[in-house]
């Protein structure tokens, strides 16, 4: 018996509470050590989950179905709270420099993808996958410029609403080339949800907005009840997302903005705050390190070293290009060019979900539309996007922060 299987055997015997202490002493001791030895936390989070996950020591099981609420949870309200503090003000102010970044952080990642997808041998619905993968992005970056105090900057706030943009758009070509690889080309389904796309984010930030407010508003004096009113918004608008095909990421943004005035300096929203940021994302974080396979990324590493290498070229390039073409049209400054950059480059929440569908979709000759090959080389991308992201804003925010202090 090796080491490693009599880790395994061990971790198997563990009870139930054994192992969510040990989550919970992750929880306290990984972001300590992280920011001791200048890693973002987010990072050390997402390493200690691939360590202790079902790939390695095996202490915590891949599909466990609490485990997968609770990061659920957190990404929803990782995206709740980006939507909560973004200054409205400004954001009206600049919303049609949120779209352009959107329209800029989607079309050329998912251009460069698809050729470069296709240089690979690949044919050209999953290329074009491939291209709509890089396309979107994952906000890890999003508590380090909260804690700097920079997320209610302009590039922070453009950056943010393009996010809603980019997962938005790249679940819509996703979802035209699911139905075209399996069954043929519907232009009625395409039709049906670009309808429901612009139905539903006008009927959430104006409709819930009014809504959500006039109900808070007749309990504000009730906590508890506040409490829960807030995670009701939060839930429902992620569950009608996923329902018209949308990333609950996205309904969750959504929501965070439209109740954003109402609950303003509300002492429920911060108790949600600490609890969001205390045990819902830092889970978050973990559960996706139970995703990553180590061996298995190294193995590709070596066998398909050009796929991986290709596909993350093409994801830095275009995302960077979108961001420094974007911020120079903006008068961003050069640190913040690069804060926009690095924030748009994590592969995570959507990325994944939509990667793991189209593995698991097959055609008529029961064909998968993305091969184990393309699996493992998005993998890679992954785990190098979401340690090379954090890492990136860690170093351009703080410069971006000292740049606005010397203007202002």
């Amino acid at each position: 018996m090796t080491l490693l299987e009599f880790l395994h055997r061990l971790a198997g015997l563990l009870p139930v509470l054994a192992r969510f202490a040990i989550l919970m002493a992750l929880i306290v001791i990984v972001p300590r050590f992280a920011r001791r030895i200048r890693v973002p936390e987010a990072v050390g989070l997402l390493l200690s989950g691939v360590v202790l996950g079902p790939h390695m020591l095996d202490v915590f099981p891949r599909e466990h179905p609490v485990a997968q609420f609770v990061s659920e949870l957190g990404m929803l309200l990782l995206m709740f709270f980006a939507g909560l503090e973004i200054n409205l003000t400004l954001f009206r102010q600049k919303i049609f420099r949120s779209i352009a970044f959107g329209v800029a952080t989607t079309l050329l990642p998912l251009l460069l993808g698809t050729l470069v997808t296709l240089w690979l041998g690949y044919a050209l619905l999953p290329a074009v996958v491939v291209g709509s993968l890089l396309a979107s992005h994952t906000l890890l970056g999003s508590t380090i410029v909260r804690k700097l105090g920079v997320n209610r900057l302009e590039p922070i706030v453009v950056t943010i609403g393009a996010t809603m943009m980019s997962d938005t758009l790249s679940l819509l070509v996703f979802a035209v080339c699911v139905p075209l690889f399996t069954s043929g080309f519907s232009a009625s389904g395409l039709a049906i949800q670009v309808i429901e796309i612009i139905v539903f984010v006008p009927l959430v930030l104006f409709g819930l907005s009014r809504a959500g407010a006039y109900v808070l508003r007749k309990v504000e004096n009730d906590e508890e009840t506040y409490f829960i009113l807030m995670l009701g918004i939060l839930t429902a608008t992620a569950l009608l997302a996923q329902f018209i095909n949308l990333p609950g990421i996205v309904g969750a943004f959504l929501a965070g903005l439209a109740v954003n005035a109402a609950v303003k300096d509300k002492p429920a929203k911060g108790k949600l705050e600490f609890l969001g940021n205390t045990m819902f994302i830092p889970t978050f974080f973990i559960v996706t390190g139970f995703l990553i396979d180590p061996i298995a990324l190294v193995r590709s590493l070596t066998e398909d070293s050009f796929l991986a290498a290709g596909i993350i070229a093409a994801l830095l390039a275009g995302k960077w290009i979108a961001a420094e073409s974007c911020g120079r049209i903006f008068g961003y400054t050069t640190a913040a060019r690069k804060t926009v950059w690095s924030l748009t480059l994590p592969q995570v929440a959507a990325t994944l979900a939509a990667t793991l569908v189209a593995y698991r979709t097959l055609n008529a000759a029961g064909q998968p539309l993305l091969d184990s090959r393309m699996l493992n080389g998005v993998l890679i991308m992954v785990l190098v996007t979401s340690i090379l992201g954090p890492v990136l804003t860690q170093h351009f925010a703080p410069r971006m922060l000292k740049e606005c202090r010397h203007e202002s």
